[in-house]
């Protein structure tokens, strides 16, 4: 719309002289062109996608679930049994003790407390997965709008440079022919040099908004993208229906946000450690058997039963069995448990304050998202009031009742709507992001 409106400015500039202007056309290259590809370029749904595999900090927390898979693997493990061999010779004799004896703890309460800690600890990390995949994708969708109003705001600064150099081309030839004041065409020079470094200011701010989209990704940054979707394009696909919205209890959204699901888990996790250390602090059996063979010989002889003599020694064999308790006496591990209750106390808190801040993001994002939809309605129909007002003065224009420096100011003021509507509708954009981001959408 706002191409067609501009271009129909030169049109009106140019009557009874579209041949001169055919022959001296240079139109500039469009900067924009090099950050937008609607056919073949990446999609918001693509980034978003691209960003869950290759963004190296959702990696490493996802690492911290098989870190704690592990360690759930390793606290159903029971302790092992312990065998000792033991031998014994006299020096000056040849007595001796062959002694083998093995001990078996048989952890009668405390694995299914580890057990139970590690589980604790696998859901704990699967919610810091869900909350760092939660704003992971609120991130990629803020840093995709900045580029895509970046790419916008050059657009625009492409069809001021384009339009504004065809009407100096124009005028130039004018101001030699003499039909024209030279002051005019030095007037419109000035605009165009001033339009051609908005233009760069523009250019830089998109490069730097495309370097932070590809960091969030994980993306190198001078890999080549280029946006397929424009910021037009992008509203309606960050729509969550006003009726669901409505309809959704706030309590429920708020209990099933991933960072206050992750507090649930962390004040189980405190709990479970409770249960740990006093299963620490209970009595344990140990069992445990033996065997010994001893072999003693003195340097006299005896009698034997058969009336002989005969070497005095003799062979004797030892077989034991027991069970050893470990009493909690004195130590019941009052000091593990008195810091896992401390630990639990601080967990219920940062669940307390968590789902008020949830509450609090929900409201907030609410109230701004229906602000910035209000503001965009206006600044929709202010732009059709600008097309409108430009195009009143083109037509004065052409009935010769005004000057073209009053069109380029009339330009410049819808150029400044247009502006103002793209900022609109990335602050519209950002909105609905925070959003269902506040409320876990995704």
């Amino acid at each position: 719309m706002r191409t067609q409106i501009l271009q129909a400015i030169l049109l009106a500039n140019c009557v009874g002289f579209a041949p001169m202007v055919a022959a001296q056309d240079t139109k500039p290259a469009r900067l924009s062109e090099r950050f937008m590809d609607t056919q073949s370029g990446l999609s918001l749904d693509n980034a978003i996608r691209q960003a869950l595999e290759r963004e190296p900090t959702l990696r490493s927390v996802r690492s911290e679930v098989e870190v704690a898979q592990g360690k759930r693997l390793q606290a159903t493990l029971r302790p092992n049994p312990t065998v000792s061999v033991e031998q014994r010779q006299e020096p000056t004799s040849p007595d001796n003790q062959t002694m083998a004896q093995v001990q078996w703890p048989l952890d009668l309460f405390r694995r299914p407390a580890r057990v139970a800690v590690a589980d604790r600890a696998i859901e704990v990390s699967e919610r810091a997965v869900e909350d760092r995949t939660r704003l992971l994708i609120a991130d990629v969708r803020g840093r995709y709008g900045d580029a895509a109003a970046a790419i916008r705001d050059l657009s625009l600064a492409d069809d001021a440079v384009e339009l504004i150099s065809r009407q100096f081309d124009l005028l130039r030839q004018r101001a030699s022919e003499g039909s024209v004041p030279v002051l005019e065409r030095d007037e419109l020079e000035v605009e165009l040099r001033r339009y051609e470094a908005d233009r760069l200011l523009a250019s830089g701010r998109v490069e730097a908004s495309m370097i932070a989209l590809k960091r969030t990704m994980g993306m190198a940054v001078d890999t080549p993208v280029r946006l397929r979707d424009r910021l037009e394009n992008l509203l309606p696909s960050t729509v969550v229906s006003d009726s669901a919205i409505a309809s959704s209890p706030k309590a429920n959204i708020v209990a099933d946000r991933a960072d206050v699901r992750m507090a649930d888990a962390e004040v189980r996790l405190a709990q479970a450690r409770i249960d740990d250390a006093s299963a620490q602090g209970r009595y344990d059996v140990t069992l445990f058997g033996g065997y010994m063979r001893m072999d003693t010989r003195f340097a006299q002889f005896g009698f034997s039963q058969s009336g002989p003599l005969q070497p005095v020694q003799g062979t004797f064999n030892y077989v034991s069995a027991g069970a050893t308790v470990t009493v909690p006496f004195r130590n019941r591990n009052q000091g593990d448990i008195a810091t896992a209750r401390a630990e639990q106390t601080g967990a219920q808190a940062r669940r307390e304050a968590t789902q008020l801040a949830a509450e609090a993001d929900i409201a907030s994002a609410e109230a701004r998202d229906a602000a910035a939809r209000r503001a965009l309605a206006v600044t929709t129909s202010v732009v059709g009031l600008a097309a409108q007002n430009l195009d009143v003065v083109r037509q004065a224009y052409e009935l010769g009742r005004t000057t073209a420096a009053e069109v380029l100011v009339e330009q410049r003021r819808y150029l400044d709507v247009q502006r103002a509507h793209t900022e609109t509708m990335k602050t519209s954009y950002e909105a609905r992001v925070a959003l269902m981001q506040a409320r876990g959408d995704q």
